[in-house]
């Protein structure tokens, strides 16, 4: 069962399933995902954290014979999360929540639980697992939370379950399954640049080699591969691991902007604005602990992610 299997990350995920062989099932409200990304894959159309939604988890875990959950349905709009706060902790920690009990009840006991690098907070540098996590939005606090609540499971019954913390996902594993939303930096500098406007980047005064905010961008077809690898590693033993998913190398906002650019073609010189209160010098992850638990990593660069990212841009808004 892949929840929130009809969104971007989500459907990469279970293409991958299907095509070395799994039976797999997606539930998603098809709020932000498209059945269309999915062709072919049953759909249960339900929101987890409806009243009774365990109910109907636990009759779909039994009926399609479920042996292993990968859980991505959340919320993830972080200025949304400021602004709805209760509302992200019901829908993101009260989905999982409701997840958990169907599954215990169904006797299900692998889980793949998408987190963020948003638990880490206000950080500088590279990042391991065992930073610490001080998240700075409700959104950030969601997932750790999501986190806090899978430890208490794992000591309560059978459970086995991983939780990655993904850094800056991007880029397209076919054109058909780009990223539609516009909050991150690459869909956000084709949007300016299709408005006939130039880029903009906040801060280029950093302590960083050219100025600018240097992050660890990962390819979303990466992302997917690392949730099958660390899903077959698990195995029926209680216990919850925590990992980073990244590339372990950091990429600055301009060396982003360039490479888009350059794709794009005839692109403009960047706006660069004042710093975003908030924004750290540089955030990459730690990824050795994934390597050594699973053997995963990352395969693609960002000539490779923009590249991608524009080719499903341009298929979104062919005729």
């Amino acid at each position: 069962m892949v929840t929130g299997g009809a969104g971007y990350i989500g459907a990469h995920t279970s293409l991958l399933l299907v095509g070395r062989g799994d039976d797999v099932v997606i539930v998603d409200d098809l709020v932000t995902g498209s059945a269309t990304r999915v062709p072919g894959i049953p759909i249960i159309a339900l929101d987890l954290a409806s009243d009774g939604a365990h109910d109907i988890l636990e009759a779909a875990l039994r009926e399609h014979r479920i042996d292993a959950v990968i859980h991505f349905a959340a919320r993830k709009q972080v200025g949304e999360s400021v602004d709805r706060p209760a509302w992200y902790y019901a829908q993101n920690v009260g989905g999982l929540a409701q997840l958990l009990l169907a599954m215990e009840a169904a006797h299900v006991s692998r889980l793949v639980f998408s987190s963020s690098a948003a638990v880490y907070g206000d950080v500088d540098g590279s990042v391991n697992e065992a930073s610490a996590l001080n998240p700075v939005n409700p959104y950030g606090a969601t997932k750790k939370a999501g986190e806090e609540l899978i430890t208490s499971a794992v000591g309560a019954w059978p459970l086995s379950a991983a939780s990655l913390r993904y850094f800056n996902v991007g880029g397209a594993g076919r054109p058909e399954l780009g990223d539609t939303g516009a909050s991150n930096l690459i869909p956000m500098v084709f949007d300016r640049l299709d408005a006939g406007e130039r880029p903009e980047i906040f801060g280029a005064d950093y302590p960083t080699p050219d100025g600018t905010c240097i992050r660890d961008y990962v390819h979303v077809q990466d992302v997917a591969e690392a949730h099958l690898s660390v899903l077959d590693r698990l195995d029926s033993a209680p216990g919850h691991v925590v990992l980073n998913v990244g590339t372990g190398v950091g990429t600055s906002v301009r060396e982003v902007v360039d490479a888009i650019n350059l794709v794009v073609g005839g692109g403009r010189e960047p706006i660069v604005r004042s710093r975003r209160f908030g924004d750290p010098a540089s955030v990459v992850a730690d990824i050795e602990r994934i390597r050594q638990f699973s053997g995963w990593t990352a395969r693609f660069g960002i000539r490779d992610i923009v590249d991608s990212a524009w080719q499903a841009r341009q298929a979104l808004h062919s005729p």
